[in-house]
């Protein structure tokens, strides 16, 4: 953190967010990043406003840009921003958007069955605290123990992280999580289906291209897509032809292609059972 930074709090640091991420698109870019660093240098200010140039101010954003645009992107994320501007023992509160990105929606699909624990195809305030709790227990190493008993008690923390979380991520307003602001929050990275040629090409192509999608999504190598494999290639699936699609959405889809593919009904996808859905063989 930056020491110019030294009285900002996460409530404060959450008005910031708000008014610089103006198209609420979970970063602050182009026009919103220059606004950003503009009203940064007022505050720093001690002199009349007529004062702060469009050069001091393209300055002020390299130096900080420089040191804290970690993806050497252009523009910040929240944790990026997080960094800058928070105390560590506010920045824990932003734990969510996990130390490593997840890029696998298998374990993306886990984390989802796992929290949306009523199949309501939404992840509910009462569920993010369950969220929240292990999400504190699996990075203890970071909070020490007397915080993590203070905000593990069930008390005002919870409160604004329910707060926090809902109105950075909750994109439709409707107090709920989805699929997709889950993904948001978890930084699922791209989509692995999109890397290959759905129209492809020669038969040996399309071969070898279902070999590394099959071994990508059977992530227990047991030959067979069960539980959240088959979500995670569902989800992947669909959203090639669909780019947003709801936790209903998923559980429709899912339950179609298991009636296609799931050939001797036994709640799996067989690695042949899928290629002969696509019109491969495959060796056995």
């Amino acid at each position: 953190m930056d020491s110019t930074f030294d009285t900002l709090d996460a409530s404060g640091f959450l008005e910031i967010w708000q008014n610089f991420d103006a198209d609420d698109n979970g970063y602050i870019e182009g026009k919103e990043l220059d606004a950003f660093f503009r009203h940064l240098l007022k505050k720093l200010s001690t002199g009349t406003e007529d004062k702060i140039t469009e050069e001091k101010v393209q300055k002020l954003k390299k130096r900080f840009m420089s040191a804290y645009d970690a993806t050497a992107d252009g523009r910040l994320q929240i944790q990026e921003l997080a960094n800058m501007m928070l105390p560590k023992d506010e920045n824990f509160l932003l734990l969510f958007r996990r130390e490593t990105p997840l890029d696998n929606s298998v374990e993306f699909m886990r984390i989802w069955r796992k929290y949306d624990a009523d199949s309501s195809g939404f992840i509910s305030a009462v569920e993010l605290k369950n969220f929240l709790q292990d999400l504190f227990l699996q990075h203890k190493k970071v909070i020490s123990p007397s915080k993590l008993d203070e905000y593990t008690g069930l008390n005002d923390i919870y409160i604004f992280f329910l707060f926090f979380q809902m109105k950075i991520f909750d994109k439709n307003k409707d107090g709920r999580l989805d699929l997709n602001d889950l993904a948001r929050i978890l930084a699922l990275q791209e989509n692995f289906l999109l890397q290959f040629k759905m129209d492809a090409c020669s038969k040996g192509d399309r071969k070898r291209d279902f070999e590394k999608i099959f071994a990508h999504y059977d992530v227990s190598k047991t030959g067979a897509l069960e539980g959240p494999e088959v979500d995670g290639f569902v989800k992947d699936m669909m959203e090639l032809v669909k780019p947003s699609i709801s936790g209903i959405d998923l559980d429709k889809f899912r339950q179609i292609l298991l009636r296609h593919c799931d050939v001797n009904k036994d709640g799996k996808i067989q690695k042949n059972e899928l290629a002969l859905c696509l019109g491969l063989k495959v060796n056995p």
